[in-house]
């Protein structure tokens, strides 16, 4: 049995960083290049998660969850946009959003 942390790494994380990077750069008008920066990820990443080949693929089984999630990523954008989070803050909103997830969406439930 994989633990909960081992679960939100290998499906849930690529989905929320998909899911901020898709902000970041269609909302906020940033380049690949800068929102990798922002998510301390690469430029491929990004065009990856931008594309579907990368978070995006198990999104079906996430969809409700992550409606009443999008105003918390939202938020998780917007600070990353405007500077006001650095990538400790990050790691600890990215897991915030995680555990979320994983009380709402079963078989995650902790």
């Amino acid at each position: 049995m994989k633990l909960p942390c081992e679960v939100a790494s290998q499906r849930l994380l690529p989905i929320i960083k998909a899911c901020i990077a898709k902000e970041l750069v269609e909302k906020y008008g940033l380049t690949q290049v800068e929102a990798a920066k922002k998510l301390g990820t690469t430029q491929a990443a990004i065009s990856q998660y931008l594309h579907h080949r990368r978070g995006l693929k198990n999104l079906d089984e996430f969809k409700r969850t992550l409606s009443q999630i999008q105003p918390v990523i939202s938020e998780l954008a917007n600070e990353l946009y405007s500077g006001k989070i650095n990538s400790d803050k990050l790691s600890s909103k990215l897991c915030e959003i995680c555990t979320l997830i994983r009380k709402t969406t079963p078989p995650y439930r902790s």
